[in-house]
């Protein structure tokens, strides 16, 4: 038989106080006196009470709750970030509500929808790589609920964003390569309509065209951001025999199906092919060789996005918007470190 759950009334029948008195110990309101306070604490938890967060949230103006909706969990670039976002938010005794679109548009419709009704305090949110209607960021506006833009920004004006340089961190990494004796240089960009893809790959043509390099049409090809691109982009160069000497991918996903295409048609990295990607990840260090990246500090983007929300959480009358960038590193491994002259 299912437990009743326990109550207000039932810690203050215990007591013999008003359940007002309860409910503001629990609180750690001022008026109740912190020996009290310690002592009704000590029963709730003897009889295994825990709040009712929903009802909480109807009757309170804040509700201590920030709701997260990132394009996917398994990718370590968005696991970080959500790491660091709940180390923050615990500083400020606030929880985070995550969800997950799956890059699916209609599904982050639906996070949104929920997170609303859920009465967050305010949403911190990565748009999926589809997204392309921004009705619900308006409405979410019109509700005066804060909202942060962390990595995937749509254009949208007068929101608040965090990002990196996409364009920079790009630009300095043709350029490395440039400098090493690379010539002929592709990149395997991901969807133009949203702002990583659009910079990443402008960043690669600048760096191009600032060193009077001839840029190959057909070494640029525009897909996605997993590892699935990845391997069809470069199966497709490999079959039409088209290989240039290096790849610039758009994240670490994509170089990874890279590897595993070219292991497939028995070529080498670095020595056949070399290659360079946007995004960081523990697991480039166990690659064979090594793979070589852009750095996006995620702890940065995650504490500034943090604490642009709580900002904006405290201060509800503040108009001013602000867009964050962050720069970012290069990381050099076991690619992209000398010029592997072809014959």
């Amino acid at each position: 038989m299912k437990d009743k759950a326990i109550t207000l009334n039932d810690i203050a029948s215990r007591l013999n106080v008003s359940t007002v008195t309860v409910s503001k110990a629990l609180r750690n309101h001022p008026d109740i006196s912190p020996a009290t306070t310690k002592l009704i604490k000590k029963v709730a938890e003897e009889l295994g009470y825990t709040p009712n967060i929903m009802a909480r949230n109807l009757s309170a103006r804040k509700s201590n709750t920030i709701g997260v909706v990132i394009p996917k969990i398994a990718h370590f670039f968005f696991g970080s970030i959500i790491e660091h976002i709940y180390n923050v938010a615990f500083e400020h005794n606030y929880e985070i509500i995550l969800t997950v679109s799956q890059e699916n548009p209609e599904r982050e419709k639906r996070h949104i929808h929920t997170l609303l009704a859920m009465k967050v305090d305010g949403i911190i949110i990565s748009i999926t790589q589809e997204t392309c209607n921004y009705e619900i960021f308006d409405m979410v506006k019109r509700r005066e609920i804060p909202i942060v833009f962390i990595d995937r920004i749509p254009q949208i004006e007068k929101i608040n964003s965090v990002a990196v340089n996409d364009h920079q961190g790009s630009f300095k990494a043709i350029e490395h390569a440039i400098k090493l004796g690379y010539r002929k240089i592709g990149h395997l960009a991901g969807y133009t309509n949203i702002n990583i893809g659009r910079d990443r790959k402008q960043g690669f043509i600048d760096a191009m065209n600032s060193y009077g390099i001839e840029i190959n049409s057909d070494w640029i090809i525009e897909g996605g951001f997993g590892e699935k691109y990845g391997y069809d982009a470069f199966m497709r160069l490999y079959h039409q025999k088209n290989l240039p000497d290096l790849l610039l991918t758009v994240t670490y996903p994509v170089a990874l199906g890279v590897y595993i295409a070219a292991a497939e048609v028995g070529l080498k990295i670095p020595d056949d092919i070399d290659i360079i990607c946007f995004g960081n990840a523990e697991v480039q260090n166990f690659l064979s060789p090594p793979l070589s990246c852009i750095d996006q500090p995620t702890k940065l983007l995650s504490e500034a996005s943090m604490d642009l929300i709580m900002k904006s959480i405290k201060e509800p009358d503040e108009t001013e918007t602000k867009n964050i960038i962050i720069d970012t590193q290069l990381i050099l491994r076991g690619t992209c470190i000398s010029f592997n002259k072809k014959n």
